[in-house]
């Protein structure tokens, strides 16, 4: 069982707290010929791919290195700026190495408010009353689950397609969540978790699963 990471997403739609636990790093480095198959912009102070998809280099991917100089923002580590570089003929073949970055904390506090009125739009969709709204989201590459509480936080478990038992796991993280944020007296109610205890605890939760699975739970 492989679990990528937890989110817990106030009442009102706001990310409160968020625990990156076995994201994978994916990077691919290949050498090109003259002219670029791949079409690139300058998004976000990344380099991005945009158009074309080839040996593991996918649309959304960032480049991370010129001929082994690392890139930041659109230039490399000796000064050079890279649509310059590459529109050059002169400059091939060329090796790029292209890689999914994770997401930074602003990015991942806008991906919670859109899961937001995404779960009140399932919910509205329901035929039945009552709806719960999104439980479980299966994709190819990962599975999304969610344990909505009476008070409206919502709890988000990220794992690997195949995984089983998301719900029990949690639930185990609501009560921690219990435990350690809002039995806490300098906590306040849809303010970020800090909290030591509640990030040791969670660790050693989601080690415990992916190592013996949900039974024991």
């Amino acid at each position: 069982m492989v679990i990528y990471g937890v989110f817990i997403v106030s009442k009102s739609g706001g990310l409160i707290y968020n625990y990156d636990h076995n994201i994978p790093r994916i990077e691919t480095e290949k050498t090109f010929g003259f002219p670029l198959d791949l079409k690139l912009q300058y998004e976000n102070k990344k380099v991005v791919v945009v158009f074309g998809q080839r040996d593991g280099i996918q649309v959304g991917h960032v480049l991370l290195s010129v001929n082994g100089s690392p890139v930041t923002g659109r230039t490399t580590e000796d000064g050079k700026d890279v649509f310059e570089f590459i529109e050059s003929k002169e400059n091939f073949p060329m090796s790029l190495r292209f890689g999914r970055v994770r997401a930074t904390t602003n990015e991942k506090i806008v991906l919670a408010s859109m899961f937001y009125p995404l779960f009140a739009l399932a919910s509205q969709l329901s035929p039945v009353p009552k709806c719960s709204g999104i439980e479980t989201l299966t994709a190819d590459t990962f599975k999304l689950s969610c344990f909505q509480t009476l008070t409206g936080v919502k709890f988000i478990l990220v794992t690997e397609p195949s995984m089983q038992g998301s719900d029990v796991v949690l639930k185990r993280i609501y009560e921690l969540y219990t435990d350690y944020a809002l039995k806490n007296p300098f906590y306040s109610l849809e303010m970020p978790i800090r909290c030591e205890l509640f990030d040791t605890s969670l660790h050693t939760l989601l080690e415990l699963v992916e190592k013996s699975g949900t039974a024991n739970l």
